[in-house]
């Protein structure tokens, strides 16, 4: 099996290098990409959704940026601790009828030794926007790398 650095236990730094990294995959929009962040049998609570695998992952991811277009995100750590971590994250993007929202949300991580995340849950809540209102726009450039997303 192959690694993915950086491996548990998480220091502030690694665990903030994961969060980077998972930031990155997302933005990418490339489901198979996203995929193998996570382990063979990885299982994921998100809303109201259940996945378990890699194969159920691609075909969730898949669907979702299917629906929500344009899709640009940030994470922030919030905590971290052994082989777990918790992220708070924004992302933007519109329906196929030009509506925009900003959905919030919480995520819990766990991590094999491996550095492949067994388990994730996340909550998100969707709130509708005015295209004038965005203020995540593609991937993070380098210089905003670090910095902490704002509350509204």
């Amino acid at each position: 099996m192959t690694d993915r650095p950086p491996l548990p236990p998480f220091s502030r730094e690694s665990a903030l290098q994961k969060v980077q990294a998972a930031e990155d995959a997302w933005n990418s929009r490339d489901p198979e990409r996203v995929a193998l962040a996570y382990s063979e049998d990885s299982r994921w609570r998100n809303r109201d959704t259940f996945v378990t695998g890699r194969a159920e992952i691609v075909q969730f991811l898949t669907a979702k940026w299917e629906r929500e277009l344009d899709y640009a995100l940030r994470k922030a750590l919030w905590c971290f601790a052994g082989s777990r971590i918790a992220v708070r994250f924004q992302y933007e993007s519109h329906d196929a009828a030009g509506s925009w929202f900003r959905s919030y949300g919480n995520e819990l991580w766990e991590f094999d030794e491996h550095g492949l995340m067994t388990r994730r849950e996340a909550r998100i809540d969707d709130v509708r926007i005015d295209e004038r209102d965005r203020r995540i726009f593609g991937a993070r450039p380098e210089e905003e790398r670090g910095r902490d997303i704002p509350l509204r």
